[in-house]
């Protein structure tokens, strides 16, 4: 079986079998290419050999990853990537041996995650809410979700029509590893999901034989993908006058860090996230620090000078 044969069974596999989003697919994908491109470079006949890679090329691979300057975090991610790869070929006896099973990294540092403060999230939804056009209804909607559920965007592009009940106020989010969490919405989302369904999609999907099932259509009304979603968020960002970069993902911290600053306890937040450990979770309680250590100066009177 060639090389690339063997990529393209594992590649089913994490369609098929484990479900992946697209976008995860794709990095899986990239990172060994990344690899095979190093095989190639350090052998004499530019050939592949997958199912013949040792520990000590794997330790010579690291090194190369070093030596180009990539960032601890890169080198652990491509290294889960490769070792997934490997415990797929040998659990269906196509290796014998995984190489990448030894190799054990450094923790990188986790950095703080970026969130919006107020006056931000306020002048995005300022931006979006000014447009009262077909697409700009549904953009009213793609905020009002990625801020009011903490969904991930590759959450929010597959997330079907079917799975958000109106009545009740609540969404069912498909996650990683395909588990399911119900998360509730409010009266924002609310409103402009009922004007989004009435007045805005109907006019994307007559665009579409067949349109798509997820909630949220592009102008051609297919189903959105997360590119086309990170897209019309930075396009709102200039348009609300932002300098930093934002993506979808901020929305999410944003949610959690809102939730812990409003009195959400830990094990509520890590449930609305999909997260499966509660160290995952913990990250947000750093970004709630400095409001914690103002509500002690405040309210304790030997915490201050006098």
């Amino acid at each position: 079986m060639t090389s690339q044969q063997l990529v393209q069974l594992f590649m089913d596999y994490l369609r098929v079998e484990r479900q992946y989003a697209e976008d995860t697919q794709t990095a899986y994908l990239a990172d060994i290419k990344d690899f095979m491109a190093f095989l190639i470079s350090t052998d004499e006949a530019k050939q592949v050999k997958l199912t013949s890679v040792d520990d000590l090329t794997v330790r010579v691979y690291l090194s190369a990853l070093y030596d180009r300057g990539i960032s601890q975090k890169t080198i652990a991610r491509k290294v889960s990537a490769l070792r997934s790869f490997y415990q797929f070929m040998e659990a269906n006896q196509l290796v014998t041996h995984n190489p990448f099973n030894g190799i054990h990294l450094k923790k990188a540092g986790r950095h703080l995650p970026r969130f919006f403060y107020h006056e931000e999230l306020q002048a995005l939804f300022k931006a979006a809410y000014e447009d009262q056009s077909v697409l700009g209804l549904r953009n009213q909607v793609l905020l009002e979700f990625l801020y009011g559920t903490g969904a991930r965007v590759s959450e929010m592009a597959e997330l079907i029509l079917a799975e958000v009940d109106q009545a009740a106020r609540i969404v069912h989010i498909t996650g990683k590893g395909d588990k399911t969490r119900i998360v509730p919405f409010g009266q924002f989302a609310a409103a402009a999901l009922q004007q989004y369904l009435e007045l805005s999609r109907p006019q994307l999907a007559k665009k579409q034989a067949q349109p798509g099932l997820t909630l949220l259509l592009n102008q051609r009304g297919q189903a959105m993908t997360a590119s086309g979603i990170e897209y019309v968020l930075k396009k709102l960002g200039e348009k609300a006058g932002l300098t930093q970069h934002i993506s979808a993902h901020m929305f999410r911290h944003t949610f959690a860090s809102d939730m812990l600053n409003n009195g959400a306890d830990l094990r509520t937040v890590q449930q609305l996230l999909g997260h499966s450990s509660l160290s995952t979770t913990q990250i947000y309680t750093h970004v709630t620090t400095d409001k914690l250590q103002q509500s002690y100066r405040q309210f304790f009177p030997r915490a201050s000078e006098r």
